[in-house]
């Protein structure tokens, strides 16, 4: 006999709304480049500060909630644009979701800073758990276990990495599954922390304006950066195809 749930209360659903206004509030005033307050988000609201603190009890609550949301939001919308390649073409959805995510950090500066230039404390804090659970992070390093999959690509042995890398890659504070992955096989999240190192770089180098503005207009860095991890995740057979991909994204989402 299925289980059911247990229906949702009025007050619940409320709640929940006040937390989509929340998210909604902080989104607008993050895209108009103001100051993202409790104060600020209560007075679009309509609340005062006090009766928003029922909600988010801190500056830094408002802020890992709403970094939540909008890292999942934009997820879903890269998922949506790379899923017009099939599931077992997930070289084609990376080249996709790679190119989305970089729009997004330059149409969108503001989001991407918040979301991603949100400094982390020690490991064993809410913060830390937060990071773990971030949604991109997830969802590239699931196309990269699929490219594994189906490329086997190689990676490192336990023994042929540094011994703080060795440690980190055995018990992972990384937004990435790793249950599935034998210990002894863990060097394979080396290579996802050195890919997403590679693209969160020149992405965030494009966002904050720290490049020469007519490379970042161009496109060049940024696609000669993805295009230098083709090999390394056993690609090299599919450059052709993934760089027209790369090149008909890059025209589609202007910067």
């Amino acid at each position: 006999m299925a289980h059911l749930r247990a229906p949702v209360t009025r007050r619940e659903r409320q709640r929940q709304a006040t937390y989509d206004e929340i998210v909604e509030v902080s989104s607008a005033l993050l895209d108009e480049g103001a100051d993202l307050s409790l104060r600020a988000v209560a007075g679009r609201m309509g609340m005062t500060a006090p009766a928003l603190y029922r909600y988010v009890a801190s500056y830094q609550q408002l802020v890992d909630l709403v970094a939540f949301e909008l890292d999942k939001a934009a997820t879903a919308e890269w998922e949506q644009a790379a899923a017009r390649f099939p599931e077992d073409d997930p070289a084609g959805r990376l080249a996709v979701a790679c190119v989305r995510f970089r729009h997004w950090a330059l149409s969108r500066p503001h989001q991407f800073a918040l979301v991603f230039a949100n400094p982390i404390a020690e490991a064993d804090t809410e913060r830390r758990e937060l990071l773990t659970l971030a949604t991109s992070g997830h969802y590239f390093t699931d196309l990269l276990w699929d490219i594994w999959e189906k490329y086997r690509f190689p990676y490192p042995r336990l023994d042929e990495l540094d011994p703080v890398i060795r440690e980190s890659v055995l018990d992972p504070l990384i937004p990435a599954k790793a249950e599935h992955i034998d210990p002894a096989e863990r060097g394979l999240l080396w290579i996802y922390m050195r890919a997403w190192s590679a693209l969160y770089g020149v992405v965030t180098l494009e966002s904050t304006g720290h490049c020469d503005p007519r490379v970042i207009a161009s496109g060049q860095l940024f696609r000669a950066v993805i295009l230098d991890w083709l090999g390394p995740l056993g690609l090299d057979g599919e450059r052709a195809r993934l760089t027209a991909i790369i090149d008909e994204e890059l025209a589609r989402t202007p910067a």
